[in-house]
């Protein structure tokens, strides 16, 4: 996996848009995702398929043909690698110190029971 195409890819907000419609729900053509993105900001069929291209380069989006269409795909595997890799263990020393902390405070409740 690339890193960098997924953060180049998440850095857009309207290809973050075509994947929030996407996890709402998966299997849309172009013309629909093209909706999607012009209730907020107008945008050309070609400019909303260069966006799909470059989700489709990060792995984050699967294209499949159905028919005549392609239909789209949310793959969320290469979000959850860049949160594992870059989000979780930077956060788990801090969860971590949480929890201890409130199980000392748990103990030394009972203790004054």
């Amino acid at each position: 996996m690339d890193d960098d195409l997924v953060f180049k890819a998440l850095a857009d907000p309207t290809r973050r848009r075509l994947l929030d419609a996407l996890f709402e729900r998966d299997g849309r053509s172009l013309g629909e995702l093209e909706k999607v993105v012009n209730q907020r900001t107008e945008m050309s069929r070609y400019g909303v398929a260069k966006h799909l291209r470059l989700l489709a380069d990060a792995n984050l989006v699967i294209v499949r043909k159905s028919g005549r269409e392609r239909l789209h795909y949310l793959n969320a595997v290469p979000i959850r690698l860049i949160h594992d890799r870059w989000i979780d263990k930077y956060t788990e020393p801090h969860i971590r110190a949480l929890t201890d902390l409130k199980a000392l405070s748990e103990r030394e409740g009972h203790d004054n029971d």
